[in-house]
């Protein structure tokens, strides 16, 4: 019966989707006022004529629930792109067709489990993918003047794939929200490269990417040897190193080894002090495949769209300043950790134990200032931002930072989000404020 109940719901889950054609003729506010309608109905008038389509004890939340968020996160989407409003549908149709298809998908055909998700299935992926790509290469080319293009179609496919690893993350957070954030930031950025230019370029990034994987594989074997990264977080590691330095160059990669060895460093300073109070890393401080993804992904996929601007130079600003917000945060745990002598929570300021989540120090947020501020000047020194840029760089990774703590101690211990989310959300925001920056500063 609940499997039977599940499953209608999917189907109107992506039945719903459709809705999202009629945004080629409706004007934004338009849309939105139908979003606004549609998460009104579905928490007043639903819960009285269909309680069925509710999960158990969504009625005892129903703002909460994933049929009233749904409605809520496409006008977010409205409201975000309201000038590009093909953007807005695409994700949507992304959000019904791949995150229902991959329920329905899932729970009726048998198939391997996801190694970082045995919740998930690895016929349900393959599905969010096929079904998600289709509608938002289908959805962007119905509500785009423009006609179908080689930048259309990637963008789709891109926008699904990253969408579908996304749901597949073990965190609490309602597919309804992190799925379609995730797809329209892959489809907006994905939109700004230009496919041609990146087609001119390919022979030149072909030949530095082939030597990027011979030194990242001997880099990534060296770092196994010496106990900081685990096997699959090298594999990752050097197929990050490999995309960074196709886009950004050798002076890209020589930022991110820098990061990577200040962050290994201060990890097992005070290492056995950490132990013996119970906040030492896992592993030893080994570096897992998430580690990788959540402190050098944003950077990463920065220096992969440089390949295909024409100035490189805002996606160089946005991989430095990632790369410096993720080292100045593992610096600031880490110091603060080890050395902390006053540790307060950053929601309440009160004091709490040192490794509390979203606790901070003036040891650490002084020492993560510290990494902050060298990490810009070594992006600047290698040319990949301009000198002025260290100063903003430095104060959006220690906000980013602070950020993180608010949003740990918020939502990490209730399981919506787990460690390596959050690091990656502090990258994103760390960057974020930089490019905001970048451009207001005259």
């Amino acid at each position: 019966m609940a499997r039977r109940s599940e499953i209608r719901r999917q189907t109107l889950h992506v039945a719903v989707g459709a809705i999202a054609l009629s945004l080629a003729w409706l004007t934004w506010w338009q849309a939105a006022l139908l979003a606004i309608t549609a998460a009104g109905f579905n928490r007043i008038v639903l819960p009285h004529i269909s309680p069925g389509v509710f999960r158990d004890g969504d009625l005892d939340r129903p703002w909460t629930s994933g049929i009233v968020v749904y409605p809520l996160a496409v006008l977010g989407l409205i409201l975000v792109f309201r000038h590009r409003l093909e953007f807005a549908a695409a994700a949507w149709g992304v959000l019904a067709a791949g995150d229902g298809m991959a329920t329905l998908v899932g729970t009726t055909v048998r198939s391997a489990r996801l190694p970082w998700n045995r919740d998930k299935s690895a016929a349900g992926l393959v599905a969010f993918i096929v079904a998600a790509s289709g509608a938002a290469i289908g959805l962007l080319a119905w509500t785009s003047e423009a006609p179908v293009s080689d930048g259309m179609i990637l963008a789709g496919v891109l926008a699904a794939l990253v969408a579908g690893f996304v749901e597949t993350i073990p965190i609490r957070l309602d597919d309804n929200i992190s799925v379609p954030v995730a797809a329209a930031l892959v489809l907006w950025s994905t939109t700004l490269v230009e496919p041609a230019l990146m087609v001119e370029r390919w022979p030149d990034v072909r030949e530095i990417a082939a030597y990027g994987l011979a030194v990242n594989a001997a880099v990534a074997l060296i770092g196994w040897l010496a106990r900081t990264v685990t096997i699959p977080g090298a594999v990752t590691g050097a197929c990050i190193g490999t995309v960074v330095v196709a886009g950004a160059g050798w002076a890209g990669w020589a930022l991110l080894m820098l990061t990577f060895v200040i962050a290994s460093a201060c990890t097992r300073i005070g290492h056995a002090r950490k132990a013996a109070g119970g906040i030492a890393e896992d592993r030893g401080g080994r570096r897992g495949p998430g580690n990788a993804l959540a402190n050098t992904g944003m950077a990463a996929w920065a220096s992969a769209m440089a390949i295909g601007l024409p100035d490189p130079t805002p996606a160089w600003l946005v991989a430095t300043a990632a790369l410096a917000t993720a080292g100045s945060d593992t610096v600031a745990s880490e110091i603060g950790k080890a050395y902390g002598r006053t540790t307060w929570l950053v929601t309440r300021f009160v004091r709490v134990p040192p490794g509390t989540t979203g606790a901070v120090s003036l040891e650490g947020t002084a020492a993560g200032l510290l990494a902050a501020t060298l990490l810009a000047a070594a992006g600047a020194g290698l040319g990949l931002v301009p000198g002025w840029t260290i100063g903003i760089i430095a104060v959006a990774a220690t906000v980013a930072s602070l950020a993180e703590g608010v949003l740990g101690a918020t939502l990490e211990d209730r399981g919506i989000l787990n460690n390596d989310t959050l690091n990656f959300v502090n990258a994103a925001i760390g960057a974020g404020l930089t490019v905001g920056l970048w451009r207001w500063w005259p």
